[in-house]
């Protein structure tokens, strides 16, 4: 098989390579900032004693945890522009979905993580008489996110294997770029192979990183 691998075709696609796969880092970076905020809001939603308010958290989490991100991103693909009343592009609105998708996933993370520290923090800061608002800034969400961070970095190689869906939407990411380049050339297999590779290298490396920083926060 390696005999008819063609090592020059990939080597000439790496510029065209490259841009799609920074269009997947940068859609993963800004997709993870954006559902940290809204999951952090949410999450405080949840765990928040008017009722109401916690209802209507609990419901969103519900409702996108039970769709398909495919859905979603058809969803949002569609109704932004709508909404708007002009056309956003496949990008913004792909981002969109992205964000408000992940801010489910990272809601619940970050009310276990809350939910992790000990009550008897929380009350000392009370003691101290620090509010609400500064009780969690600088005492439960600091230690929260020392407790979750591994969880929310396995989210985060999730996200970077799922923004592949952005296919739908023609957006040319990392793996439509290596598509376009085998379907014009007809090496199917020297794209899709370093397409699999660069998958597996970077998800390998950030999950033994992860790894790291579990024996690291166990201690």
């Amino acid at each position: 098989m390696l005999e008819n691998f063609d090592f020059q075709v990939v080597i000439d696609a790496i510029p065209f390579l490259w841009e799609g796969l920074k269009l997947t880092f940068l859609l993963t970076f800004l997709a993870i900032a954006g559902g940290l905020i809204l999951g952090v809001l949410l999450a405080l939603a949840r765990l928040s004693h008017i009722k109401p308010l916690s209802f209507l958290a609990a419901s969103y989490v519900n409702f996108f945890r039970s769709m398909p991100l495919i859905l979603v991103i058809f969803w949002f693909y569609f109704l932004v522009p709508y909404i708007v009343g002009r056309p956003v592009g496949g990008f913004y609105s792909v981002l969109v979905a992205f964000t408000l998708f992940e801010a489910a996933y990272y809601c619940e993370i970050m009310r276990a993580g809350i939910q992790s520290v000990r009550k008897g923090q929380a009350q000392a800061g009370q003691a101290l008489g620090l509010t609400y608002k500064q009780n969690m800034q600088y005492v439960v969400l600091p230690q929260a996110f020392r407790n979750m961070t591994p969880i929310l970095l396995t989210q985060a190689v999730i996200l970077f294997q799922d923004t592949s869906l952005v296919y739908v939407v023609g957006l040319h990411d990392f793996l439509v770029n290596a598509e376009i380049i085998a379907s014009r050339d007809n090496r199917l297999i020297e794209l899709f192979s370093t397409v699999a590779v660069v998958y597996f290298v970077l998800c390998l490396s950030f999950s033994l990183s992860i790894r790291t920083l579990q024996r690291k926060f166990s201690v």
